[in-house]
């Protein structure tokens, strides 16, 4: 009688407590660390586009080496991304985000010496290695602090970290091998990974010190709180059923149109990296040679394209519409890399399509992955997305190499945008056709 006298108390404390000044408290607590953590780690991922406009005349490295190198990362990332969900499993999101971004501080640094190829390779499948598992430990994380009804909007806030890594990143980078290319003897290039090996350390210290796994552990939060937040994401739990981890995989694995999800991912991420690894030499080669000025252009495509997303997601959400919102946005990009194939030496034009690309991708990727969580519900959900993300990440690591060993034979980019806006087009009609719109009506009944 008492424990349940204690469950009810527990139950009564929980309901009085406003859910919307809760939930706005964590979130100023747990957001703006995440989103910075989010940021520098894809600055520390891509900054090697900005740094390939030196590093490569230094060293003699090719197009096919620094293609090759890029996919690599992927490599390390494709194969460790499972050991380390196992590990976070065993001590938790909090340590886990810690060891990540402490060891990709020192990846990043160790790059700097990166004199061969062989070097250059190993540092980028390392770089690989230390980045695995942060994406899914940051959304486990998140799923500890708020409920289902109010996550997706968290989970968008902190994808923010795309956009704003492209805005800050290249400016950034730019300036830094700017100033201190020369100094100690160390190239522009090899300071650039020095500066920026150290935000993720220091940001793995404040993750140390300021998060807490759970919020039966936060003293930040008062008893009351502490019990609303786990009344909410017991409830959650009851709702979604007991549902087992296998019997979701296997859900997942006989679902022909998870396969089909997997393989438009595939011209998302073939999309993503000319986005991210390609437009510091695409500026570079229309005609703009100072790397500070190329670091200043390559931010605007994404300012324009942050604003353009929250507006597109918002005109989805309203409408309910995904298909054709997701690819619309694709098929509108694949236009954007034919045009940039033949804007060779106008500055102002290739501007104007990086720009207009920008958006159609950070558009249609947000799109696009709202559809994996309405189609895939219960139990095969989680499954069924790490599938469809997984297959994505092996067109990230095939077509960089793809693309610099065009360059290398062809002497241009040309070939290559091509072939990745045919990717970009095959996968948005694979949208429309292996998805029909029936099979996400039920969250337009919703």
């Amino acid at each position: 009688m008492t424990s349940i006298s204690h469950e009810g108390q527990g139950d009564r404390v929980a309901a009085g407590v406003p859910r919307a000044a809760l939930y706005r408290k964590v979130a100023w607590r747990v957001m703006p660390l995440l989103l910075a953590c989010y940021v520098v780690s894809f600055i520390d991922r891509t900054n090697v586009g900005i740094a390939q406009v030196r590093l490569k005349a230094d060293l003699g490295f090719s197009e096919g080496v620094y293609g090759l190198a890029v996919g690599l990362f992927f490599v390390g990332f494709i194969i460790f991304e499972v050991p380390s969900n196992m590990l976070l499993a065993r001590i938790g999101a909090r340590k886990t985000l810690v060891r990540i971004m402490i060891s990709w501080g020192v990846v990043t640094a160790l790059t700097a010496l990166a004199t061969t190829p062989e070097l250059f390779y190993g540092a980028r499948f390392l770089l690989g290695i230390a980045e695995a598992g942060f994406f899914p430990g940051a959304l486990y994380y998140l799923a500890q602090w708020f409920p289902s009804a109010r996550r997706t909007r968290m989970t968008a806030l902190f994808f923010l970290g795309v956009p704003l890594s492209g805005i800050l990143g290249p400016p950034v980078s730019g300036w830094v091998m700017h100033t201190f290319g020369g100094a100690l003897g160390l190239h522009d290039w090899q300071w650039l990974f020095v500066v920026e090996a150290i935000p993720p350390v220091l940001l793995g210290v404040l993750v140390l010190v300021f998060f807490r796994d759970k919020p039966a552990e936060a003293r930040w939060l008062n008893e009351a709180q502490r019990r609303a937040i786990a009344h909410d994401l017991a409830a959650d739990q009851e709702r979604k059923g007991a549902g087992g981890k296998h019997s979701g995989l296997l859900r997942a694995l006989r679902d022909p149109r998870v396969y089909v999800l997997g393989l438009v991912s595939c011209g998302c991420y073939t999309l993503a990296n000319a986005v991210s690894f390609w437009t510091p030499l695409i500026i570079n080669s229309s005609g703009v040679g100072n790397v500070l000025d190329i670091g200043l252009l390559a931010a605007i495509p994404p300012i324009l394209g942050m604003v353009v997303m929250l507006l597109f997601g918002r005109h989805s959400d309203r409408t309910l519409e995904r298909r054709w919102h997701a690819a619309g946005a694709e098929f509108f990009a694949a236009a954007c890399l034919v045009g940039l194939s033949f804007a060779d030496g106008n500055p102002y034009l290739v501007i104007v399509l990086l720009t207009l690309m920008t958006a159609a991708h950070y558009c249609g990727l947000t799109v696009f992955y709202s559809i994996p969580s309405i189609y895939l519900s219960g139990p095969g959900a989680a499954s069924g997305i790490a599938m469809v993300t997984t297959m994505g990440s092996f067109a990230a690591a095939t077509s960089p190499a793809l693309l610099g060993w065009i360059r290398t034979t062809t002497g241009t980019l040309d070939l290559g945008l091509q072939i990745s806006a045919v990717v970009v087009v095959l996968g948005g009609v694979l949208l429309l056709l292996g998805i029909p719109a029936r099979a996400l009506r039920e969250a337009a009944d919703r």
